[in-house]
Parts: structure tokens; C-alpha cells; sequence
């Protein structure tokens, strides 16, 4: 069993902001994140450029998105195995995947623009209602998981904690989410 010591984890840089200024740029930054969103999504509009490319964004999405779920599961179990670094590098590559999913949203959306959802019936309402709790939790997802590793990284593990308590079944909502929105709209499109 791993001994919890935080110097095994901690950045200086991190140590010397303080909480008030961190949670500023980390406000800014998820707030310019989801206006960029909001703008790419609602008034920019697709391209007409069109590629195989482009067109298999969405299934890698839901592959980065299930790939995410698995290893915040996995790195839950860690933490409560007391596996400290363990933990790390499951939330830190969870971290990267989900940029990587970010990153290829953003390339989708870009050239195709937003898919109106065609199904009719009980599906209509379950598929909205998923989507919109998916897009309101993935606003506040993102400010979530900066703070949590800024905590981590700044070695205020108590803190760290009691916010990761929010951040992770936040963030597992989302990246679930974000799979069946996938599986749903290819199921009607």
C-alpha cells in the first residue's frame, strides 16, 4: 500500500497561488470555454467540407468519452485502495482523454455544425432531457476538475477531497452521457 505523501504529487507553482486567484483563472478559463461552445455551436454553423475524416469525429468521441468513464472508475478504486499515485495517473490520462475528446468536438462541430435530433415519440423527451443535463453538467464539469487538480497539485488534499466529492460523479455523468447521446442520435440519424 502506497503511503499517502503529497510532496509525491505537488507542484511548487501550484503551492504558491493562492486559492482566490486560482479559482479566477479557472472561472475565466471554463467561462471563455463555454462561450467559444455556445458560439461554435449555436451561431457559427457548419462548413461545407465534408471528409471520412470528419464524419467518424462523433464515434471517436463516444470512444474517448466510455474511455474517460473507465478510468475515473479506475481510479476511484484506487483512491480507496489508498493507491495515491495510482490515482493520479488514472485522473490525469482521464484529463487527457476528455481534452482529446474536447479538442475533436470542437473539429467536429466546426465543419458540421449541430445535428437536430429526428425521433419522434417517448425517445424525444429522454434523448432531450439527456442532452441538456449532459450540456448543463459539462459546463460545470470543467471548473470542477480544474480546481480538483489545482488542489491536488497545491497539496490542499482536505480541500481536494471535499471538491473531487462533486467532480467525479459530475464528470462521470458527462462522460456517460456523452456515449449515449452518441449511441441515441446515430440510433434516429
Amino acid at each position: 500500500m502506497q503511503k499517502p505523501n503529497t510532496d509525491d504529487f505537488t507542484i511548487d507553482f501550484f503551492k504558491e497561488v493562492n486559492l482566490a486567484k486560482a479559482l479566477g483563472v479557472i472561472l475565466l478559463i471554463s467561462t471563455l470555454a463555454f462561450l467559444f461552445l455556445v458560439w461554435l455551436l449555436y451561431y457559427k454553423g457548419g462548413s461545407d467540407y465534408s471528409s471520412t475524416l470528419i464524419d467518424s469525429l462523433p464515434a471517436l468521441n463516444a470512444l474517448l468519452n466510455g474511455s474517460s468513464t473507465v478510468l475515473l472508475l479506475l481510479g476511484y478504486r484506487a483512491i480507496l485502495q489508498k493507491k495515491y499515485m495510482t490515482h493520479m495517473r488514472y485522473n490525469l490520462t482521464a484529463f487527457v482523454t476528455s481534452s482529446l475528446f474536447l479538442i475533436s468536438y470542437v473539429v467536429y462541430h466546426n465543419f458540421h455544425g449541430s445535428t437536430p435530433f429526428p425521433g419522434e415519440g417517448i425517445i424525444r423527451p429522454i434523448y432531450f432531457f439527456i442532452l441538456i443535463s449532459h450540456i448543463i453538467l459539462s459546463a460545470l464539469v470543467v471548473p470542477l476538475i480544474l480546481t480538483s487538480f489545482y488542489l491536488a497539485f497545491a497539496g490542499k488534499i482536505k480541500t481536494h477531497r471535499k471538491v473531487s466529492k462533486f467532480t467525479l460523479p459530475v464528470w462521470l455523468y458527462v462522460s456517460v452521457t456523452g456515449v449515449m447521446i452518441f449511441f441515441i442520435l446515430n440510433a434516429y440519424v
